[in-house]
């Protein structure tokens, strides 16, 4: 049975929002009562049926929305995807993966077909019906990875492997929280990190670096990461910051439910086969506190968290200006009892 797309916005008037089945497959980030920072990497690797895991490349209900919101982001700022001359050939690298992974995931809605170096390429949610030469960008409408990534959700980063560090060479990044591919395009792994507070006198990115660059082709491994958001806006991106910035003042005790969102990456990384750059897909998935909230152990846990939060964390991630309000809209739904162990839901 094929997924039911829907037809929202995450811009303007807002319409996005979770259907039941999909509040459930949320990848909610704590484990536990509390959060610091830290190295959590594991293997990327399929996990339980109807799960976001449940394919290693995920796609969902909101994938036309997304990929349509991506389409007017490019149109605005094109800037939002380069690619340094060098990463041409990881782009192809990841235009198989991606076709690869979709096909393989989701045959009701993507097909790829090969004979030899000709490549069909079908995207039946977007209408797409394309044969092409892999291998030759002027058989594709855009070079390989722009082509590939306006039909992907999440952003996109290809780091190029040398001199024992990762370069920020190449990328696709239009549901950033809050940095930009034009200021990092160039940097290097702690260059691009250097705004996280406290994790790096924990030693946290070199022992993440140490990780990356040993990952090893067919052995992705993935991470969480999270943040808050005001609306569902996925481009929340300092090129934006004048459009998505004030909606921070708009918190009051009455609309929290409603315009506060759990902002949540889910973070992989693949070693690509011929240009052996590493892929880095930043996956977003939005809830608004009013969905959350129907899982009661998180609710719970999401009050704790936040509650206590270092203030450096929270000054990181933008919550300060309206942390006090959700942390009192959140006592009233925490009732001082236990929590299971783990992310999903009871």
């Amino acid at each position: 049975m094929g997924i039911t797309f829907r037809k929202e916005t995450f811009r303007d008037d807002f319409t996005f929002k979770n259907s039941p089945e999909h509040i459930r497959r949320f990848p909610f980030p704590f484990h536990e009562d509390s959060y610091m920072y830290a190295v959590n990497i594991e293997p990327h690797v399929v996990g339980p049926k109807g799960s976001v895991l449940e394919n290693l490349i995920d796609v969902d209900e909101h994938y036309v929305a997304e990929m349509q919101d991506r389409a007017l982001v490019l149109a605005e700022d094109p800037l939002r995807c380069q690619s340094l001359p060098h990463m041409t050939l990881a782009g192809w690298d990841l235009l198989e993966l991606l076709m690869e992974q979709q096909a393989l995931g989701y045959p009701e809605h993507f097909t790829l077909e090969r004979d030899g170096d000709r490549w069909r390429w079908i995207n039946r949610p977007l209408g797409i019906d394309d044969t092409f030469t892999f291998g030759d960008t002027s058989t594709l409408p855009y070079g390989p990875m722009e082509y590939i990534t306006r039909q992907s959700q999440g952003d996109f980063c290809i780091l190029d492997q040398r001199d024992g560090n990762l370069w920020m060479d190449a990328g696709m990044v239009t549901t950033q929280a809050d940095w930009s591919l034009d200021f990092d395009i160039g940097m290097n792994f702690f260059e691009w990190h250097a705004p996280v507070p406290l994790a790096h006198e924990k030693g946290i990115f070199v022992r993440a670096l140490k990780f990356l660059t040993n990952i090893q082709q067919g052995k992705p491994a993935r991470r969480l990461n999270w943040t808050m958001t005001i609306n569902p806006r996925l481009d929340t991106s300092p090129e934006n910051y004048h459009k998505w910035g004030p909606d921070r003042t708009t918190v009051t005790p009455e609309n929290v439910g409603d315009k506060v969102h759990l902002r949540v990456e889910l973070q992989s990384f693949w070693r690509l086969p011929r240009s052996n750059g590493i892929v880095f897909p930043i996956r977003c998935y939005l809830i608004k506190m009013d969905e959350l909230v129907t899982q009661p152990k998180w609710a719970r846990r999401l009050h704790r968290v936040i509650r206590d939060l270092p203030e450096e964390l929270a000054t990181y991630k933008g919550l300060t200006r309206y942390r006090p309000t959700l942390v009192e809209w959140l006592s009233k739904l925490d009732d001082g009892s236990a929590t299971s162990p783990g992310f999903g839901p009871d």
